[in-house]
């Protein structure tokens, strides 16, 4: 039976044995996580930046890594792209986003592959879409360094968690190695490492305060463009420096 020839009844109970859901999404009126913790999500954090996301992508080919239910994918086939290939390396939510997409016609290529792994697709992509990954990875680096050189070919569209400070401020280009005072400043970049569990989750392995989310893609080789809510960041690929100061300013004034 196809998700078409279904009733309502028949769409819940195939949602329910596709077990629990991230994203709560409208499947022709059955809501696959109606009681989510975060609320309506993720359509609530999706709609305070929205509005800085791109309307129209006619012709663009979007790569959506770490797709989860497969929200975002949906979204950007809505917004009209020409392709949109979806990447997740756990196969249930991969389960689940193929179902969504079945439910409401929309053509999603979805992939079973590790962030990691980007290289093995022999493209890149217009738009990458990178929510939800970065705390999760044991390199999180490395896996942007992988982003710049195999996927990006115009925009990324990245979001974290993020702890500690909100504060952003000028940083000399080199300190001294007797200067020790500068590392407990609000605005230096830190990573915070979780070692057990955070949020009950023990995939949460990092949490980036502001400063060192926009240090790190920087350092990777995107160019920040918007900061248009806690945590999200539109960013463009540039040009890698290859020192610090030979490139671009460290604090670009685009970002607010």
């Amino acid at each position: 039976m196809t998700p078409d020839e279904m009733t309502t009844e028949q769409l819940e109970q195939r949602v329910r044995s596709l077990g629990e859901w991230f994203h709560n999404l409208d499947l022709k009126g059955v809501r696959t996580a109606p009681h989510h913790f975060l609320g309506d999500f993720p359509t609530v954090f999706w709609n305070r930046f929205q509005h800085a996301f791109p309307t129209d992508l006619k012709g663009k080919s979007v790569l959506d890594i770490g797709c989860n239910g497969g929200f975002y994918s949906i979204e950007m086939k809505r917004r009209g792209a020409a392709r949109v290939v979806g990447i997740d390396s756990d196969e249930r939510y991969l389960a689940q986003a193929r179902f969504a997409t079945q439910v409401l016609g929309v053509d999603v290529e979805l992939l079973q592959m590790n962030v990691y792994d980007v290289g093995a697709l022999g493209e890149k992509f217009d738009i990458v879409l990178f929510m939800g990954v970065f705390y999760h990875l044991r390199h999180p680096l490395l896996a942007l360094d992988l982003l710049y050189e195999h996927v990006v070919k115009e925009l990324l569209i990245f979001q974290t968690l993020e702890r500690g400070s909100d504060e952003v401020g000028e940083l000399a280009r080199d300190y001294p190695i007797s200067e020790r005072a500068i590392f407990d400043r609000p605005e230096y970049p830190k990573m915070h490492f979780i070692e057990y569990r955070y949020a009950g989750d023990w995939t949460n392995w990092w949490a980036p305060n502001r400063a060192c989310t926009e240090a790190m893609l920087r350092a990777a080789g995107f160019d920040l463009l918007e900061h248009p809510s806690r945590e999200v960041y539109i960013c463009r690929r540039g040009q890698r420096p290859t020192a610090w100061g030979a490139v671009y300013p460290r604090h670009p004034e685009s970002v607010q």
